[in-house]
């Protein structure tokens, strides 16, 4: 685990099936052979022979869509590491730089953060714009973390090791989840699930204990 390339994961596309196999007939009178592609028809005589060989079947599974987003999130943030002044590896990666991570990507939010002083601050639905800035949805964030550590465990990292699941990095995202409720005026609950409905308790048994007197 000293290099992020060891855990970057790759897609392996080379499979490939012949689409157009060849069909070889002989004609045993005129010792002639022929060869062509299996598409085309032809009248065998009874004095011709023709072997056919069945095509092979190759079952290929797509990945997920959450796969996929996995996989690109990983290189994203191998990128950043090589990108870091000084380069990282993974293995000298802490929580501290997981959270340098998340702040660099609030560059590239989406979401609209009212600061305090904005007259919009805690309303959902502001009624104009505002020069507030643009940051990364708490939501977006706490998957992007999901993701990554998953991916960390599944390229060879020690669970107790991982920086994702840092004690700091899980006080920051609860932190930007009250932080955007509270200026976009939005509640972030979990709706608690409903519990099926407990099947009733068994009837007592008929069959009555009788204890002898003496």
């Amino acid at each position: 685990m000293n290099s992020l390339q060891e855990f970057e994961s790759s897609t392996n596309n080379k499979d490939m099936m012949n689409t157009n196999p060849m069909i070889n007939i002989t004609n045993p009178s005129s010792s002639m052979t022929m060869t062509i592609p299996s598409s085309s028809t032809t009248s065998a005589s009874s004095s011709s022979t023709a072997t056919t060989s069945p095509p092979s079947t190759t079952s290929t599974t797509t990945p997920s869509r959450y796969e996929n987003q996995k996989r690109r999130d990983w290189n994203t943030f191998g990128q950043y590491l090589r990108n870091h002044r000084p380069p990282l590896s993974l293995s000298r990666c802490s929580g501290a730089h997981v959270l340098e991570f998340l702040r660099y990507l609030d560059q590239f939010g989406k979401t609209k953060v009212h600061t305090l002083i904005c007259p919009f601050y805690g309303h959902p639905n502001p009624p104009a714009s505002c020069p507030c800035p643009l940051r990364q949805a708490w939501g977006s964030l706490d998957a992007l973390i999901g993701r990554l550590r998953a991916a960390f465990e599944e390229n060879g990292g020690k669970p107790e090791a991982n920086p994702f699941g840092a004690r700091a990095v899980r006080l920051y995202l609860r932190e930007v989840r009250d932080s955007q409720a509270k200026a976009r005026g939005i509640s972030y609950e979990k709706k608690k699930r409903k519990r099926p409905p407990q099947p009733p308790p068994p009837p007592p048994s008929n069959n009555a204990t009788i204890t002898d007197l003496h």
